[in-house]
């Protein structure tokens, strides 16, 4: 199935996860740009962030967990994430942690949170739509993570 075929096929799960991929840039990108702040909790807060795009990064490409070296803890945390509703729920948590950072004034870590919260919507419809999580093969879904072994 190519990329374009992914997206036709009108599987939510299929969007959060492209989603979920520019939320993994944008929690990474501002959350380095933001720590050079001289707010202290701006900078708690931008490290949160970019602790969530490095989680997600793991979570959402799925081949990482086969070729990174990470402790057995680590993947099985990670595999929590299987599913549509765990994967909305981890992105409506993340979503609220950084709606929260803005009690230290506004900032470009809201755009991750409004990024965030759509991938969790995207799950979230996923799950009410009772449709299977589908992996893109482009991110290391079905078969890829296979062939490596």
């Amino acid at each position: 199935m190519t990329l374009a075929e992914e997206f036709r096929s009108r599987n939510f799960s299929i969007y959060g996860q492209w989603t979920g991929v520019i939320c993994i840039i944008l929690c990474l990108a501002v959350g380095i740009a933001n720590i050079f702040s001289f707010n202290a909790g701006r900078i708690v807060f931008s490290c949160i962030c970019i602790a969530s795009g490095l989680v997600l990064v793991f979570v959402e490409v799925p081949f990482l967990l086969r070729i990174c070296p990470t402790s057995e803890k680590f993947d099985a945390f990670i595999r929590r994430f299987t599913t549509n509703y765990m994967r909305a729920a981890v992105y409506i948590i993340m979503s609220a942690v950084q709606w929260v950072s803005i009690v230290t004034g506004a900032s470009s870590l809201i755009a991750a949170a409004v990024f965030l919260l759509i991938a969790s919507l995207f799950y979230a419809l996923a799950g009410v739509k009772s449709q299977d999580f589908v992996g893109s093969k482009t991110l290391g879904g079905q078969g890829i993570a296979q062939m490596i072994v």
